[in-house]
């Protein structure tokens, strides 16, 4: 069993031994709101009780617990019917993550059709029905699958709460698609992009060339600070990358030339390398590149936006052509940063030729 006390003004959750709120600093107040939470069986049940002291919310939660073993609870209205638009602004209230912001935003546009329904009253159907709204609107089937997390999530926390019993969505699958861009540049065309960049805009031009000797990413770039850069070993060091875990870049000799240039004009070691006009962190790709592309016609008549030239075609093809130079699989996964060799294998066929090669080298090591 455990008591909590809900802030008055975040709405958090804290242990009751606490004097003030941990995210707010808003003093306990003496008479105020209390989360109960027993735990009986394998089943959860909370309960909330407003206007009272901790002492009287210790008496209620005795008297629930007898009730629940002697079998004459029956539960409250608020915990029976409450609907799912309140619960979701309790559920972002608590909730602390990097993705919060997204999830607001995916609830705002597709998971508030749910909004009058209770909890109990939300079904597979309903999960369904969202999901095809999702891909009806053209929608990558990636974010049909984070609509359903996030209302898988969600529900998941309800029964935690002791709102439900069992999650309605949490056998759903969404139609799986291979969204994994495949297209990468050759050297020509590598070069005419550069060049064209450069007469745009000197910043995407930097950005881009540095993206096909790392692999970095946009995001990765754009969060670079001089702190990051160690000229005496040739290191980039990646820090909070996608998938969290920090690694390291190396310099060729035009990544090291470009950025020794770019650090004789910077002002300050704390600026992000590649900042906006105004110092601060650039959130978008330049305009300059789509534009360079079109200008190229690398897109025309492409309709599969697999086969599209973006930003992130350049780290693929930094890839690509490590795996044509005969760079190991496993070589190229930690110089991109992927979480497991299979995220990698997408470029095993383009080192069909360098084992072709092998194999001959081989023979001819055999041949009398």
């Amino acid at each position: 069993m455990a008591i909590y006390v809900v802030c008055p003004v975040c709405k958090m959750e804290y242990s009751a031994k606490k004097n003030s709120c941990p995210k707010c600093g808003v003093k306990k107040p003496p008479n105020g709101s209390y989360r109960i939470s027993i735990s009986y069986k394998g089943s959860r049940l909370r309960e909330t009780v407003s206007g009272v002291s901790y002492q009287t919310a210790k008496t209620i939660e005795a008297k629930l617990k007898v009730d629940i073993v002697s079998g004459t609870y029956l539960g409250t209205s608020s915990n029976s019917h409450i609907l799912f638009s309140e619960f979701m602004k309790e559920y972002f209230a608590f909730e602390n993550k990097s993705s919060l912001n997204r999830e607001k935003i995916l609830y705002k546009y597709y998971l508030s059709v749910l909004d009058n329904k209770t909890l109990q009253e939300i079904t597979m159907l309903d999960a369904e029905k969202i999901v095809n709204n999702v891909l009806k609107k053209g929608l990558a089937v990636r974010t049909a699958q984070y609509v359903v997390a996030v209302l898988r999530h969600a529900l998941n926390k309800a029964i935690e709460r002791g709102y439900l019993q069992v999650n309605p969505v949490s056998k759903i699958k969404v139609p799986r698609k291979d969204n994994r861009r495949i297209r990468f540049l050759t050297k020509d065309e590598a070069i005419k992009l550069l060049d064209e960049l450069k007469k745009r805009s000197q910043r995407a031009y930097e950005m881009a060339f540095l993206s096909l000797n790392t692999g970095m990413r946009f995001g990765e770039i754009a969060s670079l600070t001089w702190q990051d850069i160690n000229f005496d070993n040739g290191i980039i060091y990646i820090k909070d990358p996608k998938n969290r875990t920090g690694r390291v870049a190396y310099m060729t000799e035009g990544v090291k030339e470009l950025l020794l240039n770019k650090k004789k004009n910077s002002n300050s070691n704390n600026n992000f390398i590649f900042s906006t006009q105004d110092n601060n962190k650039r959130k978008s790709i330049p305009d300059s590149f789509k534009k360079a592309v079109k200008r190229l016609g690398l897109n025309k008549d492409i309709t599969d936006p697999r086969d599209k030239v973006v930003f992130h075609t350049l780290r693929h093809t930094f890839a690509s052509w490590l795996v044509q130079a005969g760079t190991p699989l496993y070589t190229v996964k930690e110089l991109l940063g992927h979480k497991s060799i299979a995220m990698t294998e997408r470029y095993s066929h383009l080192a069909e030729n360098t084992m072709r090669d092998a194999i001959k080298n081989l023979e001819i090591k055999f041949k009398k």
